[in-house]
């Protein structure tokens, strides 16, 4: 490159200081540890709920949820619900406001950025977009196949195939992490931005897949850091910065199982038939039949399975009778997924009075009047109902006698904006992050965590380069603060509408106002291959049940 990458942003999802001190006992990230040794690092504070495709738009808009309206993997609509896409994400990137100020920009691999902005630069899309993400511009992901090789957004085979040994599955992590970092470096070489930002993905589905085993964890953040260094020599960032969207660990306690429990205090009705809980599995199930939707209807066999259901025979008992002619196993393997989902006693949500809709929103919906399709919820309820979950859900404790949740409030409390009203009524935050939340209708109201890992509240911050105070106190760094920061650091104002502060690592350039977000999707944004792939590709993920 002939001219210097003013500012790169190093994603890594799930990265935090647990996890970079256990790697640097084994030399396993020495451009990691570089960057650190050099400028300044600190945990960085998720947001409420700290998943990925509502972590990532806050990080990089700088607002919370209620202003860029993002909360989990779905966007609900009354009780239905669709895959969330870019066009969700309702307030300005980082990299627009950059366009803004004659500014470009490189990004790869950003989480929820397909369908992609049209700026300066390049962006080709990442984690919950499809296979063949729509780019900007259109056709450059071609150009990155031809000049390296390859390029995927995800792994060639789905979680739990056996086809696969662990081995070749964690080569597949290493071959996805060095697709980033060859595309991003190519396209850095082609149009010289100003701005770089390249996101690592498997860095956290790593502690999903394999319980956090420790081999597999520092196999992948090997590969990662393999790439970074890449980068570093080949663009020489004047400025770097590693940000995460939260941290990871384990979960040492319990499984919880919220709408269980909702039901046992009157407030959950259950149901036999509908589409129970978002899940990717029946969507992905379609697709690979060729039917191009983002969300799932039952199949004349899934309702099927749900009538016999509402007459006693359930899949588990029908199976449970095949188990004793030897015929168990052919049934399971051969059913379709949504059979066992229209058949299980699930939420009823329209006749609920209070649910929780998917657990990686962390929170109770309340089925309110006026504003649901079907609200039993009287308005003029609400507030006293509100109380009366908050009171409820506060008091519940372990088996142990420790109580679930760190906190139970409501959303107003961690949310604010246009979009707040997108949001659960009641948030539910598990205590230090260990207990698991279920949102499914099963026998008792605890059991073992169904992932021994998952997400921790404290991602990772770090600065480095020209212009980085390395001595900075970062006390209370945020995920919000990210895209401020970055503002600042390049010399534009940041959005006056942004949450976040500039964190004293540069000083702050002050804000501005820009346009209101436009909530059409953006002009001749190309879509690639839409969305038939997305749910195909995520149907193993296990974020949501």
């Amino acid at each position: 490159m002939s001219n210097r990458m003013d500012t790169f942003l190093i994603g890594i999802d799930a990265a935090c200081q647990p996890v970079i001190d256990r790697l640097s006992e084994t030399d396993s990230i020495p451009n990691l540890e570089s960057i650190i040794e050099d400028g300044v690092s600190a945990p960085l504070e998720s947001q409420i709920p700290p998943w990925t495709p509502s972590a990532w738009p806050s990080l990089y808009t700088g607002v919370n949820p209620g202003k860029h309206g993002v909360y989990g993997f779905v966007d609900f609509d009354g009780y239905d619900w669709e895959v969330v896409t870019a066009d969700h994400v309702r307030e300005h990137t980082l990299w627009e406001l950059l366009d803004e100020h004659d500014r470009s920009s490189v990004i790869v691999n950003a989480p929820v950025t397909h369908p992609p902005d049209e700026i300066d630069g390049a962006v080709v899309p990442g984690f919950i977009g499809p296979e063949n993400p729509g780019t900007h511009p259109k056709g450059i992901l071609e150009e990155v196949r031809e000049a390296i090789g390859e390029y995927r957004v995800y792994p060639n085979y789905s979680r739990g195939d056996d086809s696969y040994t662990d081995e070749e599955k964690l080569d597949e992590y290493c071959t996805l992490a060095r697709m980033r970092g060859e595309a991003f470096r190519y396209l850095a070489d082609e149009y010289e931005p100003d701005f770089g930002f390249v996101q690592f993905q498997k860095t956290d589905t790593v502690f999903h897949e394999f319980d956090g085993n420790p081999d597999h964890v520092q196999r992948i953040y090997e590969a990662t850091d393999e790439q970074i260094g890449e980068i570093l020599e080949a663009c020489d960032p004047k400025r770097v910065f590693v940000a995460s969207d939260h941290g990871m660990g384990p979960y040492e306690n319990y499984e919880f199982r919220l709408n269980e429990y909702l039901r046992r205090e009157g407030y959950v009705e259950a149901t036999t038939g509908g589409k129970g809980m978002p899940s990717w599995n029946p969507i992905r199930d379609q697709l690979r039949e060729g039917d191009d939707r983002t969300t799932w209807e039952p199949s004349t066999v899934e309702r099927l399975a749900a009538t016999a259901a509402k007459a006693g025979l359930t899949p588990s008992r029908a199976v449970g009778v095949l188990d004793r002619v030897g015929l168990g196993e052919l049934a399971r393997r051969h059913a379709p997924s949504g059979v066992s989902r229209t058949g299980a006693e699930q939420v009823d949500f329209p006749g609920s009075r209070a649910y929780m809709r998917a657990r990686t929103e962390l929170g109770v919906r309340i089925n309110l009047e006026g504003r649901e399709p079907e609200g039993v919820v009287p308005r003029e309820e609400y507030e006293e109902v509100r109380d009366e979950l908050i009171e409820l859900l506060a008091g519940v404790e372990t088996p142990d006698g420790e109580p679930v949740f760190g906190e139970v409030a409501p959303r107003e409390e961690y949310f604010w904006g246009p979009y707040t009203e997108k949001a659960v009524d009641v948030l539910t935050v598990p205590n230090d992050f260990e207990q698991f939340l279920s949102a499914q209708l099963r026998d008792g109201l605890f059991g073992p965590p169904t992932e021994p890992w998952n997400h921790k509240l404290d991602g990772l911050f770090v600065a480095a380069g020209e212009g980085i105070d390395a001595e900075a106190d970062l006390m209370d760094a945020h995920l919000f603060d990210v895209a401020p920061t970055i503002c600042s650091a390049i010399g534009i104002p940041y959005s006056d509408r942004m949450d976040g502060h500039v964190l004293p690592v540069v000083g702050d350039g002050g804000a501005a106002s820009y346009p209101p977000y436009d909530d059409s999707p953006a002009s001749g944004r190309d879509d690639g291959d839409g969305d038939e792939q997305v749910e195909e590709r995520l149907s193993d993920l296990g974020y949501l049940e």
